[in-house]
C-alpha cells in the first residue's frame, strides 16, 4: 500500500514522522484500513513526535483524521513545516504543540470546495455541505490562533498565503526554525512579514483593467469609418 506518509526513529529527536505530498494519495474512502493503519502506527510507539510537513493539502476528511489523531497523541508533537503546509495539510499542522516554519516555508488556507452535479437540490446541499466543513476547520484554526471565526472566515474566503513571519504573527505558526533565541525569532518574523491574497491581487487587477478600459474610452479618437474599414480588410 502507497502511503502518503513514513515513520523513522533519531536517537536525538526521538520519533519522526513525515508527511511529504498530497494527503489521501490512496482514497480513505476506498480502502478503510488506511486511516486505521495510520493510527496503528502512531500508536504503536512513544514519547514526543517531530512532524516533518510539506504538502499541498488533500482531502480534508484525511487531514481531519490525522489532527484528531494527533491531538489524542499523549507526547507532544512538534510540527516542522520545510516547504509548504497548504489547504489541508495546515489543518494537519494546527495540530502542533508547537508549529515551526522554515525562512522559506509558506503556509495557505482558504475555502474547502468540492465537485457537484443535478438539480437546484443536490445543489443546495453541496453549499450547506461546504459551509459546514468550513466551520469545523475554522474550529482547528481557532484553537490554535486565537482569532476569531470571522477573521478565520475572511483569511478562507481570501485565499490567504503566509510567510514564515506572518504565520508566527497571526498564531498560525510560533518558532521559525535555525533561529535559537525565540526573541530573535519574533524580531525576524515582524521584519518579514507578509501574506498574499488571491483575491484582493484579482480584485486589483480587475481594478486597473476597469480604469484603463475608461481611459481609453476617453483618450481614443478613432473614428467609426476607421474602424469600419479595418474591419473591411479583415473579412477580405
Amino acid at each position: 500500500m502507497k502511503k502518503f506518509w513514513n515513520w523513522n526513529t533519531d536517537d536525538d529527536t526521538g520519533r519522526i514522522l513525515t508527511i511529504d505530498g498530497t494527503i489521501a494519495e490512496e482514497s480513505w474512502f476506498d480502502d478503510e484500513i488506511t486511516p486505521k493503519l495510520f493510527k496503528n502506527e502512531l500508536a504503536s510507539g512513544q514519547g514526543n513526535v517531530t512532524l516533518w510537513l510539506n504538502s499541498p493539502g488533500g482531502d480534508c476528511v484525511a487531514a481531519s483524521q490525522i489532527y484528531a489523531m494527533l491531538m489524542d497523541y499523549a507526547g507532544q508533537v512538534h510540527v516542522n513545516i520545510d516547504g509548504i503546509a497548504a489547504s489541508a495539510a495546515s489543518v494537519i499542522a494546527m495540530a502542533g504543540t508547537s508549529v515551526n516554519m522554515a525562512p522559506t516555508a509558506l503556509m495557505m488556507i482558504h475555502n474547502p470546495f468540492t465537485i457537484a452535479m443535478g438539480d437546484t437540490d443536490e445543489m443546495e446541499r453541496a453549499i450547506s455541505m461546504l459551509s459546514e466543513v468550513k466551520e469545523s476547520i475554522i474550529n482547528a484554526y481557532e484553537l490554535k490562533t486565537g482569532l476569531s471565526r470571522t477573521q478565520l472566515s475572511h483569511l478562507m474566503d481570501a485565499e490567504t498565503w503566509m510567510n514564515a513571519g506572518k504565520a508566527i504573527e497571526l498564531g498560525f505558526a510560533d518558532s521559525i526554525l535555525t533561529d535559537s533565541d525565540s526573541k530573535q525569532m519574533h524580531d525576524a518574523a515582524s521584519m518579514g512579514s507578509y501574506s498574499f491574497s488571491r483575491r484582493q491581487v484579482t480584485n486589483a487587477l480587475l481594478n486597473k483593467a476597469i480604469a484603463n478600459k475608461s481611459r481609453i474610452k476617453t483618450e481614443s479618437h478613432i473614428s467609426v469609418a476607421s474602424l469600419q474599414q479595418r474591419l473591411s480588410l479583415l473579412t477580405h
